[in-house]
């Protein structure tokens, strides 16, 4: 009775980590309903399992698996290399298919942030299939490869088991981790590894990071001071951009969020003295609004929020400012998003000593006036309705 040459430890340990990552994948999509989390980690391990596949597929290319044994009947063997045909072309089609199926998503956008770190593109043009019809079909064929991967899997533990205790005994032990199998010849040495996770690292950087250098978004937010010219204001405060905000926050899923705009401009035009001719524009780049979760950052920009690549700017208008105490007033602010305008009072603290000013001030809007988020939460069910917005501002008085 001979015992099968094993695989190398490379193959191995891609063998286990793509098998592990494959039912771990099952297990999530069964269980990932109203859940963020689990549906983020369900496409990142999706996309580890196709980057990991890319690895596999050039490593065995360069070191062939060691023969069956000899003592194999021949449909044994060619069943044994059509389940392993099936499990590659099921490596490949399970997290393409789920990358196909996010890309075309029509009703519920989500992006794809890879384990809170890293943004993942979509796949480009496949617009044809963002409808009823097209994503349905696509989710079917997700959804059914599980049932595939649950039926390769049997047979492929089957098989193992089978020979394992017939007469070529090795072959389960030949891809166990830590049992070392003999073989009647030494197998070659295994090279290639740097070739193989370089490509995989080739493609995950060309996919995730090359479209970015040329998306040109950051070309669209100009530093914070370069600001257009306001409806009629002849300013007199200068403002020091290093020591002033602008942030928002609200709830999502139940959860606080907060974020800021980190490109902003003002053109202040205010006397406390003359409180008729007071005016103040402000331009904010949608572009730079970073929230402390990547993914809502991602969802910001998107086109169902803040849609920077179309509206690269947003404005407030301040204007009719009343006194409400010694240091303390009301504005009325008008918020233009993508072409929306809302108007909601703007109460502010000013401190002004000499020539320096210091104002805070607060306000909360809706959102679903402005158009933002109404196509996958229309009805606030996970992002709250009301938006707070915080906005502090140092300036100096011009000359």
């Amino acid at each position: 009775m001979t015992q099968s040459s094993r695989y190398s430890a490379v193959a191995i340990a891609l063998h286990w980590a793509i098998a592990i990552g494959i039912i771990g994948m099952i297990l999530l999509g069964w269980n990932m309903d109203d859940s963020e989390f689990l549906f983020q980690l369900h496409k990142s391990i999706g996309i580890t399992i196709l980057m990991l596949t890319i690895a596999r597929i050039v490593w065995r290319l360069m070191n062939p698996p060691p023969p069956l044994p000899a003592e194999m009947a021949g449909y044994e063997k060619t069943a044994s290399h059509l389940v392993h045909f099936g499990f590659y072309a099921l490596m490949l089609a399970m997290p393409l298919t789920g990358w196909l199926l996010v890309s075309t998503s029509y009703n519920f956008h989500v992006p794809t942030v890879l384990y809170g770190l890293i943004s993942w593109p979509e796949i480009p043009g496949v617009g044809f299939l963002a409808n009823k019809d097209g994503h349905g079909a696509v989710q079917f064929v997700h959804s059914k490869l599980a049932w595939v991967a649950l039926g390769l899997l049997a047979l492929h533990v089957a098989g193992a088991v089978k020979h394992e205790f017939s007469a070529e005994e090795g072959v389960l032990k030949r891809m166990l981790p830590g049992l070392f199998g003999k073989s009647e010849k030494p197998a070659p040495p295994p090279h290639g590894a740097l070739i193989a996770f370089g490509a995989a690292i080739g493609v995950f950087v060309l996919i995730a990071f090359v479209p970015s250098l040329f998306s040109g978004s950051s070309s669209t937010s100009p530093s914070s001071g370069e600001n257009t010219a306001g409806p009629g204001i002849s300013p007199n405060w200068d403002v020091d951009y290093d020591a002033s905000e602008i942030r928002f926050g609200g709830t999502h899923d139940g959860s606080e969020y907060e974020g800021e705009f980190k490109s902003w401009s003002a053109q202040i035009q205010f006397d406390p003295d003359n409180l008729d001719a007071a005016r103040v524009h402000v331009a904010v780049q949608s572009a730079s609004a970073e929230a402390n979760k990547k993914l809502y950052t991602d969802s910001l920009r998107s086109a169902e929020w803040l849609y920077a690549p179309q509206y690269p700017e947003a404005t407030v208008d301040l204007s009719s400012f009343r006194r409400t105490g010694d240091e303390t007033y009301t504005a009325d602010a008008t918020l233009t998003i993508k072409q929306k305008s809302v108007t909601v009072p703007f109460d502010f603290e000013l401190e002004i000593d000499g020539d320096e000013a210091r104002m805070t001030g607060q306000t909360t809007v809706e959102r679903t006036p402005l158009e933002l988020g109404l196509q996958s939460d229309p009805n606030a069910e996970w992002v709250g309705e009301q938006v707070h917005i915080e906005v502090e501002v140092r300036a100096s008085r011009t000359n």
